[in-house]
């Protein structure tokens, strides 16, 4: 056992606690008490205090959907299908299981530096991604690119998805968890669909796809099915997992915000991603309104091009102010919420994470204060300001410690079970040539592609 301590403790519980000269015990994996800290010592007069002076300690952020990736700045300028037709799906055509792996350790080291405890990554060859998660500390759900289609045999398959859930989901002590991905409903023919809701309930475990991102894809689901996404997704019974996760959501309608509403369908907000693709601004406070598990997502490295959720927290409450021309729109504590209790919620594991309390799982983050960016910092009374600073000024870069599980993963700022060096030249290298294999691809097929990938279904 061993105490955390900090000038402040910001526990996101109900009542949204903050504790000046707070304090946290930890023991193994979960958190056993939270309190002032002269309390705590006094209780427990033997324990090892390891205090963050000029910090604030909160509950680690929650990225509810990221793909990991090597392509980052080189994806530029197309909106969402075109992008996906021109770079996305002819990279996934020549992807090597040896450059998937150190993506995703990539990834996860840089997730974990700006304080992401809890990363949802859609990828391929997953097996890799385990062992990074499993190395790294890093909490994941991992979900493989699925599709089941004759035009997109080149992303993995329903049983590479089984196989990943047999040898890895409640892996490395239940920190890894696997889910039935699909990388669009348009990707999968009828009977892959029903095997997928076979899967779920065979495993008992979530499912996750991309819907209403775009506008194209309403209208392209209306010509195949005469219906909106997410009914198509009810009516072919895809909601009925034990956790469904949808990434996006930003053309959705009131009635389909009705349908997550009733069946307790998370969706994983990513703004970035969807001001940079000009996919549009999602109706996050209608969703909000109806009682929506709304959690943030930074989306991929390509899309965004980062995996700092703080930075996603600012975009997230600026453009619904200026998506609805309302400054009052998505306030500092609702976006604090997004990132921690609501994130954790839309993956059903708001029991376990997403706040400071005892029993939950020791999941913690220490956050400087002594910058610019955080002063002044008023810790207490009406002019308290922490949630607003969090929101507004804090950048991955000012996270010294995160811990996951009750292990420190990062200390310093420094990451502890893996030289970041290696990992950033790693990348250097393996990307050039899968940029070149890439090129090849496209040079041998000419404009051919552009006509495949537009015959999606």
């Amino acid at each position: 056992m061993k105490i955390l301590s900090a000038d402040y403790v910001l526990t996101m519980n109900q009542s949204l606690d903050c504790i000046k000269n707070g304090a946290i015990v930890v023991e193994d994996t979960l958190i056993q008490q939270v309190g002032k800290l002269e309390e705590i010592r006094a209780q427990f007069p033997n324990l090892v205090v390891e205090h963050y002076a000029d910090a604030v300690l909160m509950p680690g952020l929650v990225n509810t959907h990221c793909h990991s990736g090597l392509l980052r700045g080189t994806a530029e300028g197309l909106p969402v299908w075109d992008w996906l037709q021109q770079f996305i799906d002819p990279m996934h055509r020549v992807l090597l299981p040896e450059d998937a792996k150190m993506a995703s350790y990539l990834c996860y080291a840089e997730a974990l530096l700006s304080g992401t405890t809890t990363i949802v990554d859609m990828w391929r060859f997953m097996d890799g991604s385990a062992e990074a998660a499993k190395e790294l500390g890093i909490r994941a759900v991992l979900v493989p690119y699925v599709a089941e289609h004759p035009d997109h045999n080149y992303f993995e398959t329903l049983h590479s998805n089984e196989v990943l859930i047999q040898q890895w989901h409640q892996g490395a002590n239940g920190r890894i968890n696997v889910w039935v991905g699909l990388e669009h409903l348009f990707y999968a023919e009828e009977q892959a669909l029903k095997r997928i809701q076979h899967l779920c309930q065979d495993y008992q475990t979530g499912f996750h796809t991309h819907s209403n991102e775009s506008k194209f894809d309403v209208e392209e689901n209306l010509k195949r099915y005469n219906k909106r996404p997410i009914q198509t997704l009810e009516q072919l019974g895809l909601l009925n997992a034990p956790q469904c996760l949808l990434a996006h959501c930003v053309w959705a309608n009131s009635t389909e915000i009705d349908i997550l509403k009733n069946y307790q369908v998370g969706v994983a907000h990513n703004p970035i991603s969807n001001m940079k693709l000009a996919s549009g601004a999602a109706p996050i406070r209608e969703m909000l309104a109806k009682g929506v598990a709304v959690g943030l997502g930074t989306d991929g490295e390509k899309e965004n091009n980062n995996l700092d959720m703080f930075e996603e927290m600012k975009t997230a409450s600026l453009l619904a102010k200026f998506a609805n021309l309302d400054a009052s729109a998505l306030d500092a504590w609702s976006v604090c919420k997004m990132a921690t209790t609501l994130g954790a919620k839309a993956l059903g594991m708001q029991e376990s994470i997403g706040s400071i309390e005892t029993g939950k799982q020791a999941d913690i983050i220490a956050i400087k204060t002594a910058t610019p960016r955080m002063t002044p910092l008023i810790g207490e009374g009406k002019l308290f300001n922490l949630h607003h600073n969090l929101v507004h000024a804090v950048q991955g870069q000012d996270v010294v410690m995160t811990m996951v599980a009750g292990q420190t993963v990062v200390q310093n700022g420094k990451l502890m079970n893996a030289d970041l060096q290696h990992l950033i030249d790693q990348v250097n290298r393996a990307a050039p040539l899968l940029f070149k294999r890439r090129e090849d691809w496209l040079s041998l097929r000419g404009n051919a592609v552009n006509e495949l990938q537009r015959e999606i279904g």
